[in-house]
């Protein structure tokens, strides 16, 4: 059953992207995501200055008088949301936690797929695949994906991005756009990462939180792995412990970065405490003038 709550947080974030998908967005992901060609539209006589390699010899025959062939853009694509639902990302040191971020920014795109008339799917994942919502059009149908990131409850709690990217690879056969909303903490995904991103559109949204980076120095804190259950004490308050901990996760996000750049894949930095949109418009313009 839907609780009053949950119907309020989705309404919310339906109103809160849709404004900006119609204030910031529009255009931009008509023009930085192609369809896939081409295709036949109709025919008609030929005019003076036409291609003449688009004549219709067949028609031109039958006519007596030359006819071009007319194209259009084949437009239609399949934007798919893979969304992270492990346990760490139930994490926010902010008011919302990387889970609400991530179905905010999973609206935003799905809103941008739904105005230009693509369909959007939906996989959800921890160290298995938790659910699989094919792609369809509509405005029920992405109300539907943030319900479902919203309020999934997941059986698993860690993290397992290969078998993820191996699901796409199988499950969705025409290229499509694909967004890996994670905060990454994973390892072992290399070579699926690079096949996935040949094959199909991959974008990978990080999603981070200061306070995964930056430990504040306040005494003897008991950490609780959210993906293992495992519980530690450690002393915020030590100096080369902070530090320790400060270069494991850089060490981690250069070699994701590191990963996406060889394999010639964007990806786009989020922070939970900030806005979200700014990367998002900086992510979509960059990506504007490569083409």
């Amino acid at each position: 059953m839907l609780t009053k709550e949950l119907l309020k947080q989705v309404r919310q974030i339906e109103i809160r992207t849709r404004g900006v998908v119609d204030q910031v967005f529009s255009g931009e992901y008509h023009s930085v995501f192609k369809g896939r060609g081409m295709e036949f539209s109709e025919v008609r006589e030929y005019q003076f200055g036409d291609d003449i390699r688009n004549i219709d010899w067949n028609v031109t025959a039958r006519f007596g008088h030359p006819f071009i062939k007319i194209f259009e853009e084949e437009r239609e694509l399949t934007a798919m949301l893979m969304v992270d639902m492990s346990g760490s990302l139930i994490f926010g040191s902010s008011d919302k936690t990387k889970q609400q971020i991530a179905a905010e920014i999973g609206a935003v795109l799905a809103f941008s797929a739904l105005k230009n008339n693509d369909k959007v799917g939906l996989i959800m994942f921890t160290d298995k695949i938790e659910k699989f919502v094919p792609p369809r059009k509509g405005r029920m149908h992405v109300l539907r994906i943030i319900r479902e990131i919203l309020s999934f409850e997941p059986e698993g709690k860690a993290t397992n991005l290969r078998a993820a990217l191996e699901y796409m690879n199988n499950a969705i056969k025409k290229r499509s756009i694909a967004f890996l909303i994670s905060d990454f903490m994973d390892t072992g995904y290399d070579k699926i990462l690079r096949i996935v991103g040949k094959r199909h559109d991959l974008i990978g949204v990080v999603l981070n939180d200061k306070r995964e980076n930056d430990i504040p120095p306040v005494g003897l804190i008991k950490f609780t792995d959210a993906e293992t259950g495992k519980e530690r004490w450690i002393d915020t308050a030590d100096k080369k412990t902070r530090y320790l901990f400060q270069q494991l996760r850089e060490r981690n996000r250069s070699q994701r970065k590191a990963l996406f750049i060889s394999s010639r894949l964007d990806s786009i930095e989020i922070q939970t405490g900030e806005d979200y949109i700014k990367p998002l418009v900086q992510f979509f313009r960059l990506r504007e003038k490569r083409w």
